[in-house]
């Protein structure tokens, strides 16, 4: 089976654009990847938005490493949220699947190759809706590959089959948690905010695509591959983009091995469950104690689902 397309989204951070390509061409497998690049326009009142875009746009024309270039110009500023709505149903709708980057996220030499592999061997599994390869850094030691339900947005990849289920309406997602009283569930008994951050969206406080993502694959029940070590790591979190915050303890050393896809039981796994809930009531705990922790988590929610 040919390598999936890899769709990247960038904007208007060259240096961040160039540490994920690069590291991205250090894959092996991207000798024999197809790239996407879409490039969002700039934004009414940045008077320095065109010429630092132009400069990701040079660059991406120039990416080499890969088995084709594509660079898709958008000649307006749609946003990350409807960029990537909007980027992810045409290669689907194209390509029947896609690996999905955005431009602060630096792969592991492993992270194609786990990618294709999941890709492939779930392919005609329904209970799989996309595969993600972030984890966080949790003390608690976990599988070699593991799923959990619902989905995630820190180098991702899906079928078409996969992103049908996305529900733009908000509303009609909350709606659908509070009836049948997951809430709790959706918010991992309580170690994350996320009916708060699928409200704020519905308010307009927030343009995620990603809560609406995490969302209608936790109310179709479907679930999404981790690998026990983590393939990503965001390299935004430097107060470059927009609602960006720093968040030290959601650093990862990257996997130096390739990770076996096909170890995983297909089911929520209550080990990944218990290791994320920990994690994210604060089991690391920095030297500014548990309320720099929350503020810290709270920082890179918004950087996760920023505009």
């Amino acid at each position: 089976m040919p390598c999936a397309p890899i769709a990247l989204f960038t904007y208007n951070r060259l240096e961040h654009t160039a540490a994920t390509l690069a590291a991205l061409a250090h894959n092996p497998l991207a000798a024999e990847s197809p790239l996407w690049a879409f490039s969002d326009g700039p934004r009414p009142g940045r008077p320095d938005d065109p010429e630092k875009i132009a400069a990701v746009r040079n660059l991406l024309h120039s990416a080499q490493g890969f088995r084709e270039v594509h660079v898709v110009e958008r000649p307006e500023n749609l946003g990350l949220s409807r960029s990537i709505i909007a980027g992810v149903g045409e290669m689907v709708g194209r390509h029947g699947r896609v690996i999905v980057l955005e431009d602060d996220i630096v792969t592991s030499p492993h992270f194609l190759r786990y990618m294709n592999d999941a890709l492939e061997c779930y392919e005609g599994d329904d209970r799989v809706i996309s595969i993600h390869g972030y984890v966080y850094p949790t003390r608690t030691p976990l599988p070699e590959a593991f799923f959990l339900r619902g989905a995630d947005c820190w180098g991702w990849a899906t079928w078409k089959r996969g992103w049908d289920l996305f529900e733009p309406d908000g509303r009609k997602l909350l709606g659908e948690l509070k009836a049948r009283g997951l809430e709790s569930a959706f918010d991992m008994n309580g170690a994350r905010a996320y009916v708060k951050m699928l409200e704020d969206q519905i308010a307009g406080r927030c343009d995620s695509w990603a809560i609406r993502w995490d969302a209608a694959a936790f109310l179709a029940d479907k679930l999404t591959l981790y690998p026990g070590v983590s393939l990503v790591r965001n390299i935004g979190l430097d107060h470059s983009g927009t609602h960006c915050g720093t968040a030290e303890h959601l650093a990862v050393t990257l996997a130096d091995r390739p990770v076996d896809v096909r170890a995983a039981d297909v089911t929520d796994s209550p080990i990944g469950r218990q290791a994320f809930e920990l994690f994210l009531r604060g089991e690391r705990q920095p030297p500014h104690g548990r309320r720099g922790i929350w503020r810290a988590w709270r920082n890179w929610v918004r950087s996760a689902f920023r505009p």
